[in-house]
């Protein structure tokens, strides 16, 4: 009887043991499917990305947390007034979050830092008096295939104004939501 016993008890034991070896490999290879489809949406969906400084303030703030869509702009350009992050022309290394002023074929016109887009005064209300600059720039009609960029507190930005245009194939993505700080949170149109 006592070798029944422990030939029954070893059946059990390796059917445990196979069944946990069974259930550890499922729980690898959901963990394996789960970090490849994270590099995939990361990679070409979307992106988590901090702002650094105030250059677009008050619209985002200084360690403000977005995610930002990285596949609209494969199926459409960006538009006048999206909030988008590109990469740094003069470095591409860096990235940065501007506003979209003006598209290829605008012409921009600043004049006592009163934006104009192809004549037509630029609705920016959003942007306290305290944010506004006083320079003057252009006109400038914007090349094929780039974009004017500028920061909403714009006595405190570097952009286009300073560094050029942007070429499309710099821009990442749209912002689309900022969620942290969860009491700011918000969703960009």
């Amino acid at each position: 009887m006592a070798g029944r016993t422990s030939a029954s008890a070893s059946t059990q034991i390796g059917q445990t043991l196979a069944r946990l070896g069974e259930e550890f490999l499922a729980w690898v290879r959901t963990l394996a499917s789960a970090a490849v489809y994270a590099t995939l949406i990361v990679t070409f969906g979307f992106q988590v990305a901090r702002v650094e400084g105030q250059s677009m303030a008050p619209t985002l703030e200084d360690q403000d947390r977005l995610i930002v869509n990285k596949l609209v702009y494969r199926i459409a350009d960006p538009r006048r007034g999206d909030i988008v992050m590109l990469y740094y022309p003069i470095n591409p290394d860096k990235s940065f979050v501007k506003r979209v002023i003006a598209e290829e074929g605008d012409t921009v016109r600043i004049v006592d830092g009163h934006v104009s887009v192809n004549d037509v005064p630029l609705s920016d209300e959003h942007i306290p008096a305290e944010y506004r600059s006083h320079d003057d720039w252009g006109p400038q009609v914007i090349p094929e295939g780039y974009y004017f960029v500028m920061g909403d507190h714009r006595n405190n930005s570097s952009d286009s104004r300073h560094w050029g245009m942007v070429p499309k194939k710099y821009i990442i993505g749209k912002v689309q939501l900022r969620w942290w700080p969860l009491p700011t949170a918000k969703v960009f149109e």
